[in-house]
């Protein structure tokens, strides 16, 4: 019992020496990230929030809620905040209610743009044009979701879909990263379909550092 009391205080002294939100062990100014100066264990809270995401979004149309919990999840793990995965598993009861009205106004979207993109490409007079449409709608309807989901808090989800406009033109390269990072997703997906699990872990995680690199220059 001691020495599980003495990890846990050496886990909490090194977590608040991180973050500088406690002692330090050596004078150094605090890192923006601190939470990611091991690279190895990033790499594996990234995974695991791809495993969490994936198993919370299995349904599709709860997708949003899990993308959202899994995105607050690698916040807190990058800025050394105690970040139990019991705490994923809150905040995604927590979005679920509205997460599903999302989730299945963006599963319509999606399934429609891909009959859009079907019909172009059967042979009607201006099916190239008509799939270059519905291709970029996809593209914008993922782009509108990761955003979303990343500005969603227990406020709810209508003020996530109201910050998510501001969000897209106060950053308009950022936009096309997360479109390229959706991209990403659905390629390896339709590569080989366990990679869905590191490729939304990694979407969680450039939901997250998309928008920092502003801030860094």
């Amino acid at each position: 019992m001691t020495n599980s009391m003495s990890r846990r205080e050496e886990k909490a002294a090194r977590r608040a020496d991180l973050s500088g939100a406690g002692p330090v062990r050596e004078e150094r100014p605090p890192a923006r990230f601190p939470g990611a100066t091991a690279t190895f264990a990033l790499f594996g809270e990234v995974l695991l929030v791809g495993l969490l995401v994936t198993v919370g979004g299995i349904l599709l149309v709860t997708l949003p809620a899990a993308l959202a919990a899994g995105i607050r999840h690698l916040r807190r793990y990058l800025h050394a905040e105690a970040s139990p995965h019991r705490q994923f598993w809150r905040d995604y009861m927590t979005a679920l209610p509205g997460g599903l009205v999302v989730g299945g106004g963006a599963l319509v979207l999606v399934l429609l743009l891909l009959l859009d993109i079907d019909l172009a490409n059967s042979g009607l007079p201006g099916g190239g044009a008509i799939a270059i449409v519905g291709w970029v709608g996809l593209a914008v309807v993922a782009v509108i979701l990761l955003v979303t989901a990343g500005a969603w808090t227990p406020e709810g989800w209508r003020a996530a879909i109201g910050r998510a406009p501001g969000a897209l033109a106060a950053d308009l390269p950022g936009a096309l990263y997360l479109a390229a990072t959706a991209a990403f997703v659905c390629v390896v997906t339709w590569a080989l379909v366990p990679l869905v699990i590191p490729a939304l872990g990694c979407a969680a995680l450039a939901v997250v550092a998309i928008p920092e690199r502003r801030r860094l220059r």
